[in-house]
């Protein structure tokens, strides 16, 4: 009886241990099946987060779309092609002042704020227009963006009124405003729409400020840029009147005070 129960508790402990055998087995071969399904899975999503990032790495910038726009909502007070003509002043005037202007260019800064007031009164007094020509090539130097910001600013002032951009134009290249070239202040729309609030005619003026924060003159802004680009113009400031450019009596720098100004405008006026 013990002999026969002894040989007994043998076999079933044989079976208990086979069955728990197979029962390891099976855990092993679904833990394995698990292990390789996750890391298939990391692997895919691994590859997916590359891939999502190779894609953006490749999609075009706000700014490149905006270049590439085949529609161009063009300001108000703008005339030709996608609007890039931008002339201020009375139909009178028989002459017309060219300026061409990088809204981030240090020497620009300096031209408006010594003879930048000449020419608005010269202007308002039908001494001859002003046709506006905007420059973004500082940006394209630094990888910056506040030349192109700004000149879309400017265009959504002059949707408003000519008085406006100019009166705008003048605030963002004042001492108080205009930053270092380092700083790309201009590529932030809080810092332009604080310049505007200096502005009467944009302070407060709800179309203008929607205008900014939403890039409406965005591909505006990148069409007059090769609009400059084609000009054939490689500095800036110039100021150019009958195909003449104006420079500093015996240099070929911009005139940068208001005698030199005037030195240099009068013989051509006259002319």
């Amino acid at each position: 009886m013990s002999a026969r129960n002894n040989q007994a508790n043998k076999a079933a402990a044989r079976e208990r241990l086979r069955v728990e055998r197979e029962r390891q087995a099976k855990k092993d071969r679904a833990r394995r099946q698990l292990v390789v399904g996750v890391s298939a899975v990391a692997v895919l999503a691994a590859a997916g987060g590359i891939g999502y990032a190779v894609v953006q790495a490749n999609q075009p910038t706000a700014w490149e779309t905006a270049a590439d726009a085949k529609t161009v909502t063009a300001p108000k007070n703008t005339e030709g092609a996608n609007g890039t003509t931008v002339v201020v002043g009375k139909d009178s005037a028989k002459k017309t002042l060219e300026i061409y202007e990088d809204s981030r260019c240090p020497v620009c800064a300096t031209f408006e704020q010594s003879v930048g007031s000449t020419v608005e009164k010269d202007v308002a007094a039908g001494k001859y227009k002003l046709k506006y020509v905007g420059a973004t090539f500082i940006d394209n130097m630094d990888q910056g963006e506040g030349s192109k910001n700004a000149l879309s600013a400017l265009g959504a002032a002059l949707d408003v009124s000519p008085e406006a951009f100019l009166d705008y134009k003048a605030a963002l290249y004042s001492a108080k405003w205009h930053p270092e070239e380092s700083e790309d202040k201009f590529a932030k729309d809080s810092y332009l729409l604080e310049v505007a609030d200096t502005v009467e005619a944009l302070k407060g003026n709800a179309a203008f400020r929607q205008h900014v924060e939403d890039g409406t003159f965005d591909a505006w802004a990148m069409k007059m840029s090769k609009t400059f680009g084609e000009s054939g113009v490689t500095g800036t400031p110039t100021l150019k009147m009958d195909g003449r450019t104006l420079t500093a009596e015996g240099s070929q720098n911009p005139p940068l005070t208001v005698e030199e100004f005037n030195a240099a405008l009068t013989p051509v006026l006259a002319g």
